[in-house]
This record gives C-alpha cells, structure tokens and sequence, in this order.
C-alpha cells in the first residue's frame, strides 16, 4: 500500500512550520511535497534590514531543503488546482509545467502587495515584499544619493533625495526609520549642497503611527522617528503618482524619484479560482484549518479566514505570528486525519505581544503586554528575532555586531533592475527577467517602472536618467551619452527608413565578425559581448521598458472558479519596433501559465507570430559579469554580432 501524499503550496511562514512539524510527526509514514518558487524561507521582519545594509540577503533566507528533512521540494508556482481530480497544476521556474496528485492539500500561498486605485502608483511605485524588492530599493537609494551630491541643479538634488513611504505600519515604519540612518550614513562620505540632506516622509491615513499596537508604542516610535529627521504626515496619502513625483491628499506637491508602497497586503489569488466560500479574499475554514465540505483540504496563514475563538465573530488577522501558530496546528490536524498522529485541536492563541526595530539601539516592544522603548526594547527585539530565527541565527548575530563597530558598505549591486520588481505582481519574492513566461503585466517592463520612471543607465553607476517619454528629450541609454535609437523622439535607428545604414546591410559598415570587420565579440579574436541595451536579456536604462516581448504582455484576469492560466496573449511584435506596451489593471496571478484540467490547449491569436529571439551560436560561451546574458543577434552570414 502507498503511503499518503501531502501537498504544502507555499514555504512562507504557515507553510515552512506546516512541513517542517509534519515532517517531524510523520516519520516516512507519509510523503511530504512542498512546492514554492523558491529554495528558501524568506524571514520577513528583517527584510528591512536587508535594504539598510545591515544584513546580508542570505541572512534572512533560510534554505528550505537543509532544514526540511523528509520533505520534497518542488519549486514553481501553483496556477490551478483540480479539486475533483486532487492535483495541483504549477509552472516552474523556467517555464515548464507539472502536475501534483495530493491525498491531503495544505494552501498557504500567503500574500502580495494591496493595490489602492490611485493613478500612478502601480507604474511608480515598488512595494515591499520580498528580497528582490529589498535589494532594489537599496540600490536605487544609494544611487539617488549619489546623484544628488553630484547634481547641479539644487531642485534635482532636492528631488533625488527624497523618499516617500506610503503606510504606517510594522514595514514602513521601519523602511522609514532604518532608510533615514542609511542615507544619512551615505551623505556623511558624499556630501550634498549647502543645507540640504535627505528627507524621508512616512504617510498614512491613520491618526496614528502603527495603529495595530498600543498607543503607547506609537507615540514612542513617531518620537523617534521625528527626532531622526523622518517628515511623518498622518491623515495623508497619495491622491496621484508621476514621473516627477506624488500628488497628496492634502493638495502638496512632493518632488521626489521614490516611492515605496507598504500599504499593506493581500491573499494571494490562488484561493480566488477555487469557487468556494470567501472572506474578504481569504479561504473560509473552521476552527481547526479545515476548508467546510473537503476533509483533504487545509489552508493556514494569510489565505485563511481563521475564526479567533478568542474574539467572537472575528478572524485572526494576516500576521506572521498568527501565521506561524497556524502552521503548526495545522500540521497536527492533518496527521491526525490520516491516522498517523494524535487528535486534531482548534486553533488558539495567546497575543504575546509586537516588536518593531527602529534602527540602531531604538526600537517599540510590549512583549506579554509590557510597554517598552529605548535600548532595552531594542534587545528585546532583536533577541525576539534571533529566537523565532529557524536558522543562520549565528550569521544574523555576526552581521549585528560588525554593523555595530565598522560602517555600512553603501555601493549599487545592480543586480535588480526597476522593471524587475513591479508593484502589480503575484510573486513578489521572485524576480522578472525578459523573456520569462510567466511575466504578465505585472512583470512587464512596461508597466515595472511606470513610464518615465526616471533611472540612470543600467549597469552605469552614475549614468544619466534615461528619459523616454514621448515628446521628450530621448532615452539616453548609448555609451557615449547619444539618444537611444528607435525610441520615440530620438534618431532613427540603424537600418529603419531615414536612419544610417546598419551594420552588415548593403551600403552599411561591415558587421563586427563578418569578412572586412571587427571580430564579433565573444567570437575568437574578439572581447566579450557586453550587456548592451535594447537586446534580449541586456541591461539597458529605463529604455527597457519599451522593449516588447510574448511573456511581458498584458493578460486577462481569471474569473472565479477557473484556472489561471485561463487565456493566452496575443503575439506580440518584435523587441525592434520599440512600442510601448500597455497596461491591464490588477495584480492578480492571471497571467495564464495553465489552463482548467480537461480544458484544450489554448491557441493564440491571429497575426505574426511571435518572435522568441535569435538562437545562440553553439560555441557562445556562458554569460560571464561582462557577457550579456541573452542571445547575441545574428547577421545575414555565418558569423555572430556580439556588439553593434
């Protein structure tokens, strides 16, 4: 006889407890499969730490596989699930698709960035999520940084260093208070015009800092966060979003290049195609984390509506201490319903109280109810996270004790560009890359940075801001500073009607590899290709965004009780022509990856088809940190362009 399978989508904080204490309680008695699209546990409370420079990425990502034993990893994505047919349909990450069968299903896909309907702020704005979006918004301020202290422009430098952070709870408030010592740390080695410095402004519709918490902690954390210089605005938020900066609601105009969004979150969409019944877009289940009417099915941290028995006629909120408790009752009513553990238990809980780190010594704790503030919060604090900590509590010590005695390393990794870590997106915790299938709008480089998001060159430290932006100066993104080719209101590009001949065409110079030219580089003889914008798989500036390809086109959202992967998009136009491309409202997880069980393949609409890309050479070596990492383009003959 088999033994039973139990499938966990999602390794986030219910998920990563879920497996870790049935693996405990099963003992090989039943096969444990996690699926995520990532091979760690990302520990969010300190992902803003991550952003500060205090910690190090890894710090905070505990692997999935070295602490789970006798689970299974899977990563990809789930995009549909057969109720009926007990499977789970997911893409991976490379695009490929798979099929899971389940005796029991634990759902604890967790949450995505809130949207609000107001103009700009899916184009604009970045939330705050995941590593990828961590690691961005530590390189763009650094970078604005920088740029303000070599500005001339005093109204450019007022600009750059500006940094608006929408929402007053446990992560933006402490985006705001750690983003204020990073950037006044940086200033002190790049110092800016006469009487200027950075300005940080936190912003909320509340009457108050951190409105979850007691009003005591709240006063304590806006005294410090006030001392420290941080602008706090309450009963304020953002009426519109703009290249040039943010409209509020109070009529004042803020020029700024930043705007981190930490309004909040919401379930992930997974739990919307399943047609059963919802909580304000959770998955109703009872006291014991199981889904009404379908005893192999569970759901546990923030897609679950969880009665609080505590608190009648409410449900615990999407916390990651609620979500932790979850995982672990959860795991013990499943073994139980398969035979293999004790009896099953509604789930309780005792409030033990919140911490928030304020940076440095400072922080705001009421650990079991004791209100405290000053340094003995901030051990409290950090003594909490090292506690709840499943792993690399060493490592995170380590990086403590050398923040505290050596300075932050404030320099650009460039490894995250803007269109990479859209606001509108399902999986935050993963960034896009071009030519990802399963980038929809969200991933889009169209709709990441927003339309005249104002970047430097990519992979340009100190470059200028590419401005592409109809009816304005072209995006310059060319090495030596030249208006980018083919993008609205700059020069014709070569080989297009009115521009000089491209390189290898008749009349044109010879191409670079061919008979008369330059050897092609990443050819022998030749340098290897450097990332050059404008191609498939380069970093350019914000001229990306008008890059067009198949897995950055807008997708319809799924209706409830479907799949996601619902419809395929339309073929998209060649990279060539540089159009812009539009937008769908939303960031649900629709971006069509697979399609309803039984359902026929999906065909694609009439009209040229798409154009993946020219194949790689079979000598082209591996992308290497000068090697552009796409396809370089291939010329008419038989030798490879590696450069034009």
């Amino acid at each position: 006889m088999s033994r039973p399978r139990i499938v966990i989508v999602g390794a986030g904080f219910a998920g990563y407890r879920t497996a870790r204490t049935l693996s405990r309680l099963t003992r090989h008695q039943a096969d444990i499969v996690l699926l995520n699209p990532t091979d760690y546990f990302l520990y969010l409370p300190l992902l803003p730490q991550v952003a500060a420079g205090i910690l190090e990425p890894r710090r905070v990502s505990v692997s999935l596989s070295g602490t789970l034993p006798r689970v299974r990893l899977v990563l990809g994505e789930a995009d549909g699930i057969d109720l009926d047919g007990r499977t789970v349909h997911y893409t991976d990450p490379e695009g490929g698709e798979g099929t899971l069968r389940y005796d029991r299903l634990v759902l604890a896909a967790g949450s995505v960035n809130k949207l609000l309907p107001i103009p700009g702020v899916a184009e604009h704005a970045h939330g705050f999520r995941g590593l990828p979006e961590a690691l961005y918004l530590r390189d763009h301020v650094t970078r604005q940084v920088e740029l303000a202290a070599a500005a001339d422009d005093r109204a450019e430098c007022a600009a750059r260093c500006t940094f608006v952070v929408v929402g007053a709870g446990y992560t933006g408030t402490e985006v705001a208070a750690h983003g204020q010592m990073y950037t006044d740390a940086q200033v002190r080695r790049h110092p800016m015009r006469t009487g200027m410095r950075p300005r940080w402004m936190l912003l909320d519709v509340a009457e108050r800092v951190l409105p979850e918490m007691d009003e005591r902690l709240s006063r304590t954390a806006e005294r410090v966060l006030r001392q420290r210089g941080v602008d706090v605005r309450m009963g304020t938020s953002v009426k519109e979003a703009t290249h040039d900066g943010v409209l509020l609601t109070d009529g004042t105009t803020v020029d700024t290049r930043t705007l981190v969004w930490c309004v909040g979150v919401r379930p992930d969409p997974l739990v919307e195609s399943l047609g059963l019944p919802m909580e304000r877009g959770r998955l109703l289940v009872d006291p014991h984390l199981q889904v009404p009417g379908r005893p192999e099915l569970f759901a546990c941290g923030d897609v679950a509506a969880v009665p609080d028995l505590t608190k009648p006629g409410q449900y615990t909120p999407m916390t990651a201490q609620h979500a932790w408790r979850h995982g672990k009752v959860c795991a013990e009513n499943v073994a139980a319903s398969l035979g293999i553990g004790g009896q099953r238990r509604a789930y309780r809980h005792r409030d033990m109280g919140f911490v928030v780190d304020l940076g440095g010594a400072k922080a705001a704790a009421n650990p079991l109810g004791v209100p405290m503030a000053g340094p003995a919060a901030g051990a409290v604090t950090r003594g909490y996270h090292l506690a709840a900590m499943p792993g690399n509590r060493v490592r995170v010590a380590a990086d403590w004790l050398l923040d505290a005695v050596l300075p932050r390393q404030a320099v650009q990794l460039g490894l995250v560009r803007s269109w990479s870590v859209p606001l509108e997106s399902a999986s935050p915790e993963v960034a896009r890359v071009p030519g990802r299938p399963d980038a929809g709008p969200a991933g889009s480089a169209g709709s990441a940075g927003g339309p005249g998001r104002t970047e430097p060159a990519e992979g340009r430290q100190g470059g200028e801001p590419a401005k592409a932006r109809p009816g304005e100066e072209p995006a310059k993104s060319q090495p030596d500073g030249e208006s980018a080719r083919s993008q609205p209101g700059g020069e014709p590009a070569k080989g297009q009607p009115g521009g000089e001949p491209a390189k290898g065409q008749p009349g044109g110079e010879p191409a670079k590899g061919q008979p008369g030219g330059e050897p092609a580089k990443a050819q022998p003889g030749g340098e290897p290709a450097r990332k050059h914008p404008g191609r498939p798989g380069a970093d350019g500036a914000s001229g990306e965004r008008h890059r067009t390809s198949e897995s950055a086109r807008p997708r319809p959202a799924h209706a409830p009780g479907t799949s996601r992967k619902a419809a395929e998009p339309s073929a998209a136009p060649k990279p060539s022509t540089g159009a812009r491309r539009s937008e769908a409202p939303g960031g649900t997880r629709s971006s069509g990856r697979t399609r309803s069980p039984g359902a026929p393949a999906p065909t694609r609409s009439a009209g040229p088809p798409a154009d993946p890309g020219p194949e790689p050479p079979p000598n082209q070596p591996p992308p290497g940190p000068d090697i552009a990492p796409g396809p370089v383009k291939r010329t008419d003959g038989p030798a490879v362009e590696g450069d034009s």
